[in-house]
């Protein structure tokens, strides 16, 4: 098989290197790509939201699946260009891709359907949502409808930070056109947690959960980031819980969908909250999750090509998912100043250490080769996972194969996986 992949993050480069393990595989393209995924795939000088061109190229070069990574081009219909075009493609149609596109629609959604979630008001006047907020309980939570790289949500402890929140998101539209509708939600307490599954329009598949820390400090401090680390498996979320969330968020989820008309192919990603009332959802994703899907598809036994396939055939009820006993830990190395100024440019020395290590892998989320050199070339630069066989021993790994690496203004968090010692 020739697969396509779309996109150019540590996700795709995880995709990519995953991919390249089936033996059904003879090639593998990628765009745009970067400097890491280019080990395993033939990076190709296309954007992720040209459309058109990606099509173009899929039916020149004779692709039998292309694996859409990013939320932007499906969100914005890809998957439907392609269908058009007779290309057989992994991801959500535009009008299911919506359920990570506006999560007013996915509140509404839950409501309607009696999905777990928090409590929550939908605003597209900011008068109304300052009116609403005088009367509100906090802290309470702010969300950008649309689209914002995974930072258009503010915690708001007091009413001035809740009106300055209004003013950034649809006044000075800091997030863009996702700020024109804004959700304002109770704000949960509890363990989060991620859930990535794979699904056909009708069957569910959960992969091995996860925990991904967003804020760019130690501690949870510092703006929220696209995320800085994550590790898997997450001792919090028990057999009992995942019994209780196959039944009243998984399943329920993908049912919904279907009887609204938007059949759901490809990856959901549950970000759940594990509240004192019992699991929650906090958010959807129409996709892998960055940096999730770098500890949870170093752990996955099944060839992933087997699932893509099920998924886009609608045939994922024939199969089962493997996972390894065991577990890992990502922690990304960053450009110091990310996510706000930061730069690029900066020479990467160390990547080769990685070559012979069984269990540690480097993915490369925001990296250019220039002179014939690994360099800098985002706010997320590098994300380094490591195996272990429980999660400390995977933590220590990983924490150790980070000094391998080495670049002007690294920056890294230093307790990926602290809560794993109060579990």
């Amino acid at each position: 098989m020739k697969i396509l992949i779309v996109g150019s993050g540590g996700r795709e480069h995880a995709i990519a290197w995953k991919i390249a393990q089936s033996p059904k595989v003879e090639k593998i393209y990628c765009a745009p790509g970067n400097a890491g995924i280019e080990e395993y795939a033939e990076c190709v000088p296309i954007k992720a939201m040209e459309f058109e061109r990606l099509a173009a190229f899929a039916k020149e070069h004779q692709i039998d699946l292309t694996v859409i990574g990013m939320d932007d081009p499906l969100v914005g219909g890809i998957v439907d260009v392609f269908e058009a075009e007779g290309l057989r493609v992994f991801g959500p149609r535009k009008n299911a891709a919506i359920l990570e596109g506006s999560k007013a629609f996915s509140k509404d959604l839950m409501k309607k359907y009696g999905i777990p979630t928090a409590a929550y008001e939908s605003f597209t006047d900011a008068d109304e949502a300052l009116r609403y907020l005088e009367t509100a309980k906090f802290p309470i939570v702010l969300k950008a409808d649309g689209l914002a790289l995974g930072k258009g949500v503010l915690i708001c402890n007091t009413l001035a930070e809740a009106k300055d929140g209004v003013q950034e998101i649809m006044l000075d539209k800091k997030f863009g056109t996702a700020g024109n509708c804004m959700v304002i939600e109770e704000f949960l307490t509890g363990r989060e947690v991620s859930v990535l599954s794979f699904v056909d329009g009708r069957t569910i598949r959960t992969m091995t959960s996860a925990q991904d820390h967003k804020r760019a400090g130690d501690g949870d401090t510092g703006l929220n980031t696209g995320g800085m680390g994550t590790f898997s498996p997450s001792p919090f979320y028990t057999k009992e819980i995942d019994e209780f969330c196959q039944k009243a968020i998984y399943q329920p989820t993908v049912d919904a969908m279907a009887a609204e008309g938007r059949p759901f192919h490809g990856v959901i990603f549950f970000g759940l909250m594990l509240t004192a009332d019992g699991p929650k959802v906090l958010e959807y994703n129409a996709r892998f999750g960055d940096p999730e899907a770098q500890v949870v598809l170093p752990r996955m036994k099944t060839d992933i090509v087997d699932v893509f396939e099920a998924c886009v055939d609608g045939t994922l009820d024939q199969m089962e998912l493997e996972f390894e006993d065991n577990a890992a830990v990502c922690v990304v190395l960053a450009s110091d100043g990310y996510p706000v100024r930061y730069e690029k440019g900066k020479a990467i020395e160390g990547l080769d250490t990685f070559k012979d290590k069984d269990g540690y892998y480097v993915f490369h989320a925001g990296t250019a080769k220039k002179d014939g050199r690994i360099v800098t070339n985002g706010g997320r630069v590098l994300g380094v996972t490591a195996k272990g066989e429980d999660l400390k021993s995977a933590r220590a790994n990983a924490y150790q194969a980070v000094e391998w690496i080495s670049f002007e203004n690294k920056y890294f968090r230093h307790d990926i996986g602290k809560a794993i010692d109060e579990a």
